[in-house]
């Protein structure tokens, strides 16, 4: 497609309390129909909530971590949680399990852990960089 866009899109809102998930979700699903292509997805701050493996949202609702899993693999798609916001916040994967001799780790896969660098690269590769706050 010769207008087509690459985009990094930059989480900073949790699941259940903010629409930003969300409303990311929907815009990657509309991009991807349009024949773009989205480069990463880099969770910041509350963000890195929808990694977490341990959510157990009720019953009747979306679960959105579960829907991005499924997205991100269904389409091949690369994303992190910032490193310092995911330890700030008790989410951990097995390499920082093992660092800080933790009793267990719940990154939900696909995502990864990572720093700052994946959001700077995101930004330099990508045509467009997208923020999907939380408000505030």
């Amino acid at each position: 497609m010769p207008n087509s866009l690459t985009y990094t899109l930059v989480i900073t809102g949790a699941p259940w309390t903010t629409q930003a998930p969300q409303t990311a979700l929907m815009f990657a699903r509309a991009a991807l129909s349009a024949g773009h292509r989205i480069d990463r997805v880099f969770l910041y701050g509350e963000g890195v909530h929808l990694a977490s493996n341990l959510s157990s949202p009720p019953s009747d609702e979306i679960h959105w971590p579960h829907e991005w899993a499924g997205f991100l693999t269904e389409h091949g798609i690369p994303a992190a949680a910032c490193i310092a916001s995911a330890l700030r916040r008790g989410l951990v994967d097995e390499t920082e399990q093992a660092r800080y001799e933790l009793t267990a780790n719940n990154l939900r896969s696909p995502f990864v852990i990572a720093g700052l660098g994946e959001w700077v690269e995101g930004n330099l590769t990508s045509n467009k960089a997208l923020y999907f706050h939380g408000g505030n």
